[in-house]
């Protein structure tokens, strides 16, 4: 699993999960199905209400193979624009695309990112990509370094189901401090668990921020007067709370 660390306009480093070579050949795969499934649909169409005109005002040229790159081309721009840089294939896969400087990706970045997907993607059957995104540490493409992006994780590979989210022994005798923890959804403890996680498997100065801020919204959520000084210790205690009180 690869990381990055962007740096906000805020000045605030926030780690991401990069996606990985397999993630974004699939999401490749989903959109270009999409687009070609649109594409025949389509020329059926079109045809069917409309051959002989169609036949006689396009050249075949256009019609199978500037229409469906065109096509592909804007599928991607405007998919991305509209969902702040997840096509349907990122959306499915979990994946975004984010600016390396911290910024939100611009229209002119989505262009030049699906200008690109042509030859990183199509004319070269796949292979520039594989090899850019395979051996750069960011795991850009060609369209990714030309636009200064890359693609990073919604979703961790490190997921958890609530049974296996603590270690308990027996909890029979067990108190619980925080009734008001059904509040909570098993979403909100799964995050919750997944940030121990993190800040376990890396303890930098983004994961403590994120810690901190957790614990800030859980006690207001709690009615919660003053955050305690063992906020690792807080989020467990509350991660065993919601166990015991809705299992």
């Amino acid at each position: 699993m690869q990381t990055i660390e962007i740096t906000t306009p805020q000045n605030v480093t926030i780690e991401y999960e990069l996606s990985s070579l397999k993630d974004r050949f699939f999401a490749y795969l989903i959109d270009l199905i999409v687009v070609f499934l649109t594409y025949y649909l389509f020329i059926f169409l079109v045809v069917s209400f409309a051959g002989d005109i169609i036949w006689e005002s396009f050249t075949p040229l256009i019609l199978f193979m500037l229409l469906p790159i065109g096509g592909f081309i804007l599928y991607h721009l405007l998919s991305e624009i509209i969902t702040s840089g997840q096509s349907l294939g990122k959306k499915a896969l979990g994946l975004r695309v984010i600016r390396l400087d911290g910024e939100e990706p611009g229209i002119g970045d989505y262009l030049i990112r699906a200008v690109f997907l042509i030859i990183d993607w199509s004319l070269s059957g796949g292979t520039l990509a594989g090899l850019f995104i395979g051996s750069s540490t960011r795991k850009q493409r060609l369209g990714d370094l030309a636009a200064h992006t890359t693609v990073i994780r919604e979703r961790s590979e490190v997921q958890f189901k609530l049974a296996d989210i603590l270690s308990i022994e027996s909890m029979e005798a067990y108190q619980p401090i925080y009734p008001q923890v059904t509040k909570f959804s098993e979403q909100d403890m799964l995050l919750v668990k997944n940030l121990l996680y993190r800040i376990r498997q890396y303890p930098n100065e983004a994961h403590q921020q994120a810690v901190g801020e957790a614990v800030v919204y859980l006690c207001k959520i709690l009615d919660i007067n003053e955050p305690p000084r063992d906020k690792i210790g807080f989020l467990r205690t509350v991660i065993k709370d919601y166990i015991v009180l809705t299992r």
